[in-house]
């Protein structure tokens, strides 16, 4: 990858400016969109002003449309925000917002069952697919450029008449599919519900993130036609909706196209959608004993921090890469290579809307102890509260954040997923160069405070899953104890909530597929924890 490249590395961890010169370097810079040129990025000390020229508008009905254009390739990608995830379903409708994301592929009133895929791959589509969230529900496809109003046409198509094609026969199936998901990637898979039982742990049970967006199964056995109908009309109105279209257009033939294909649909109701931080009311430290059976041990420990791009983000983005990000990290050095007991070990803010969490997981050496790693990357972390990283900690972590976000930019596809959301989370599409601002400020400084305050001893959840033969491979619990915080810890200031000065009152993972929300979120979750 490029970002990995030695040069590239050299320059991010010099100066203030080093971000401008990467921008640059992929062309994010150029108002008229020309392409780059074949000369080196500018030197570090250029000035170099870092922008993602986008036109914002919003149709009649309130489909907020959202043009970013990128003459470099040949190619567009539009990419469709609906401002509905697990987050919003209703009480014993779990499920139904990652449920939503498969019926939507199979057709609608002018598109045949399965002939949404078909349309595509003739047309040349590099991608296609759809992800679900706690926060939002994602469409998105890259084409050919000349392919713009095939693609509109589809997305339109199932935006206002999704329901003249739906019946009972394409929601069993897709139902069943759900629920076969959620056997091979949490049932039956090792350590597959872990994170069900941590984010119990760490969100009351009135909490629009006390369950995961895959759903129960008791509520997707529940679920009948009629209550996928309501969701529907509920949620999937052009005014709760955004539409990016990002590349190789011209601006004024795309604005003709989105008037034709969705100006005919009606504007729903206000949907009732959950925009308010919500930290919950974790205030101890809750313990989870879990016996799988799987051959290597592993320790969880999990906060409830800051939402996305509130105070607070950004500085632990930059703690969890000092922690585990690299073998020179302080977790990896200590557990994987300095003591081996652990095989690996990984940090990382998981940044949402209403509140985010911070984990740290260790996979173990068979036989050895999860109460160890607990106490060894305690002992870690206390360090971490008293004294800064180093300038060089400081400064690595930096590099591979700032690098990350930008390269994560290069790709059309992933640059117009980013657009949709910085305008759903920061209340700005144009957010990135602020976006950027936050990990090149953040110093050493306040990535203690962050330790101190965020990652508190005394409120968090603690998970050790033992090899046990016999038990469940995904795990089962089998015990659950709370400890009282201490006084310094009930004494730290509560999350942050804050949202940041040029957003208005407004980032888990993922659930079946990847998605590219936030980029440069830091370390991915190992596989099944």
């Amino acid at each position: 990858m490029r970002a990995n490249h030695p040069s590239k590395r050299r320059r991010l961890g010099a100066l203030s400016c080093l971000s401008s010169a990467l921008v640059a370097a992929i062309g994010l810079t150029s108002p008229t969109y020309a392409a780059p040129p074949a000369a080196a990025a500018p030197p570090a000390s250029a000035s170099v002003s870092v922008m993602l020229p986008i036109e914002k508008y919003t149709l009649q009905n309130g489909l907020e449309v959202i043009l970013h254009e990128d003459h470099r390739t040949p190619v567009v990608a539009v990419n469709v925000w609906y401002h509905v995830g697990s987050k919003d379903e209703p009480k014993g409708k779990n499920g139904f917002a990652h449920l939503f994301e498969h019926l939507m592929f199979q057709g609608s009133k002018n598109v045949g069952e399965d002939m949404f895929f078909k349309y595509l791959e003739r047309a040349g589509a590099s991608e296609r697919n759809g992800t679900t969230n706690t926060d939002r529900t994602n469409y998105f496809e890259t084409v050919p450029a000349n392919e713009l109003a095939l693609v509109l046409w589809l997305e339109s198509d199932r935006m206002g008449w999704l329901l003249d094609h739906a019946n009972e026969e394409t929601f069993a199936s897709q139902r069943n599919v759900v629920k076969n998901e959620r056997r091979q990637n949490y049932e039956n898979a090792p350590y597959g519900l872990v994170p069900q039982f941590l984010r119990a742990a760490l969100f009351p049970e009135n909490h629009p993130y006390h369950l995961l967006t895959i759903g129960t199964p008791e509520d997707l056995d529940a679920a009948r036609m009629d209550d996928v109908r309501a969701f529907f009309k509920t949620f999937y109105a052009p005014n709760n909706a955004t539409l990016v279209i990002a590349g190789d257009i011209d601006r004024d033939r795309a604005k003709e196209l989105v008037h034709k294909y969705f100006s005919p649909i009606a504007k729903g109701a206000p949907p009732p959608v959950a925009t308010k931080p919500d930290p919950g009311d974790l205030a101890t430290e809750k313990r989870l004993e879990i016996e799988a059976d799987v051959e290597l041990p592993r320790v969880t420990m999990s906060w409830v921090t800051p939402p996305g791009f509130a105070p607070g983000d950004a500085e632990l983005d930059l703690l969890a890469n000092v922690l585990a990000s690299g073998k020179t990290s302080r977790l990896y050095k200590r557990l994987v290579y300095d003591l081996q007991i652990a095989q690996d070990v990984f940090a990382w803010q998981a940044s949402s809307q209403l509140a985010s969490t911070f984990q740290i997981t260790a996979t173990l050496k068979k036989g050895k102890s999860p109460e160890q790693a607990l106490k060894l990357i305690d002992a870690e972390l206390e360090k971490l509260r008293k004294a800064p990283p180093t300038k060089d900690e400081h400064e690595r972590a930096r590099a591979k954040l700032l690098s990350d976000l930008v390269f994560s930019m290069e790709q059309v596809t992933a640059r117009a997923n980013a657009i949709n959301s910085y305008n759903q989370l920061a209340g700005d599409p144009g957010y990135f160069p602020k976006d950027v601002a936050r990990y090149e400020t953040a110093t050493a400084a306040d990535l203690q405070k962050a330790a101190a305050d965020l990652l508190p001893q005394g409120r968090r959840v603690v998970a050790l899953v033992t090899p046990k033969p016999g038990a469940p491979k995904a795990g089962r619990l089998v015990k659950q104890t709370e400890s009282p915080a201490p006084a310094a810890a009930k004494a730290a200031a509560a999350p942050a909530t804050e949202r940041p000065a040029t957003a208005p009152a407004i980032k888990d993972p993922a659930v079946a597929k990847p998605a590219v929300d936030k980029p440069a979120a830091g370390t991915p979750a190992p596989k099944g924890g």
